[in-house]
């Protein structure tokens, strides 16, 4: 018997698909469902049977798809109401920015937005859109308000697009989303063994960025860092596993969400320091962790930079790139309170002196610094090692942690974070 299997047989699942052309990966992801053992009934809007057949859905699910939310035969039995009474769990994929707008507003004007309003079901989305749309802000704002309702977001993905485009936007793989799927089941185990446990973070908002950014030159070169977002990724899994809430803004990397954590995907730092003044004003711990590039061109080219004969040298005028660490710590500040704000230090010389100076010029709460240039640790490793230096109500302090895996490093920066802030800190 699989792990899927195990986990899933038996799920009372109700896909919904609405009008991407990423629906067409909706019919592997039923079919993987019925293989895991769930039962799975599929609700399509108007638009989403333009990119793919009811009767494909179906054939795959061996069950009546239902398109319509004034279907006088279904409505007979008030068939919208026992469809979401029916589903333990609703799953959009994909999910248009135009069914998130909708969503977030609370509307019910088909039977897909209907039924979400009317089930009190676990509700999971996995977005599809242009890398445009999904950064937009409004799009963002949406999203943001999904989560604080209760919908888990799964992804989106990055990489090359339908129409053309490569970024942030592209719906997670089938198989994926079903990967996704067995966490909340685990998890529920859990509760009920320890229903009464609270977990340190419980009731807290934590963002997290994580990742380099990429700042373009031309269409196919860009400025950027051997960041590869391990250690900010092993953050944000440990801060889930304390009870947090979880935000991540992850620039470019090839690693896979932890389960429970909302990520955002973005490309430069512009877009990173734009999602991060949006969340830090609704979290209580920020957390820069992301390597973000200090520079951008000043103009980057529309079209590919080609060599020259004659000139063996190349002048790019560079423009400084906002601070967001700096920037959540002083915006915090005016705004006199939330959040806690940890920033983090790679450094190559002079460890302790230059963390000091960060966090006492930058006006942070803590500070995580690392030495990148020591072999097997920093940068793409698996393990890292830190020296942690904070300011709270107490003064200030600080602690060495050697060399260990960054899931363990990872948790007792947290845990410091916890322990600060349930002290005022000082500024």
């Amino acid at each position: 018997m699989t792990t899927q299997s195990v986990n899933l047989a038996g799920r009372r699942i109700l896909l919904g698909i609405s009008a991407g052309i990423a629906a067409y990966k909706s019919a592997q992801l039923a079919r993987l469902l019925k293989q895991a053992g769930c039962e799975v009934r599929v609700v399509m809007t108007e638009g989403a049977q333009a990119f793919i057949t009811p009767l494909t859905l179906q054939a795959l699910t061996g069950e009546a798809v239902r398109t319509s939310l004034l279907d006088p035969e279904a409505e007979a039995g008030m068939g919208h109401i026992e469809l979401a009474r029916w589903a333990e769990t609703i799953l959009i994929a994909p999910g248009t920015a135009d069914l998130m707008a909708r969503l977030a507003q609370g509307m019910a004007d088909d039977l897909l937005t209907t039924l979400c309003l009317a089930s009190e079901a676990d509700k999971l989305m996995a977005p599809a859109m242009n890398q445009a749309m999904w950064r937009h802000p409004a799009t963002q704002r949406n999203a943001s308000r999904l989560e604080q309702d209760g919908w888990r977001l799964l992804g989106p993905a990055s990489g090359d697009q339908a129409c053309g485009d490569v970024g942030p936007g592209r719906m997670l793989e089938p198989e994926a989303i079903v990967a996704e799927l067995i966490q909340p089941a685990s998890e529920a185990a859990h509760d009920q063994v320890a229903p009464s446990e609270k977990t340190p973070a419980q009731g807290l908002h934590i963002v997290i960025t994580a990742g380099p950014t990429r700042e373009p030159l031309d269409p196919v070169r860009y400025l950027s860092n051997h960041s590869s977002g391990k250690m900010g990724f092993a953050l944000a899994g440990a801060a889930v596993e304390l009870g947090a809430q979880v935000s991540l803004i992850s620039g470019p990397v090839s690693l896979p969400t932890p389960a429970g954590v909302a990520r955002i995907d973005v490309e430069t730092a512009l877009q990173m320091h734009e999602a991060s003044r949006r969340l830090a004003s609704e979290c209580d711990i920020f957390i820069g962790c992301a390597a973000v590039a200090d520079y951008r061109a000043e103009a980057a080219s529309e079209h590919k930079i080609k060599k020259r004969d004659g000139e063996d040298g190349l002048t790019l005028r560079l423009i400084k790139n906002p601070d967001i660490i700096a920037d959540i710590a002083n915006e915090r500040d005016a705004a006199g309170g939330r959040p806690f704000v940890v920033g983090f230090a790679a450094e190559t010389r002079d460890l302790e002196a230059y963390a000091r100076d960060k966090l006492k010029r930058k006006r942070l709460d803590m500070i995580v610094a690392n030495d990148v240039s020591t072999e097997g640790l920093g940068f793409g490793a698996d393990d890292n090692a830190a020296l942690l230096l904070w300011r709270d109500g107490e003064g200030e302090g600080g602690a060495s942690l050697p060399p260990q895996p960054k899931t363990r490093l990872a948790r007792a920066v947290i845990e410091r974070a916890l322990g600060c802030l349930s002290i005022p800190p000082v500024h």
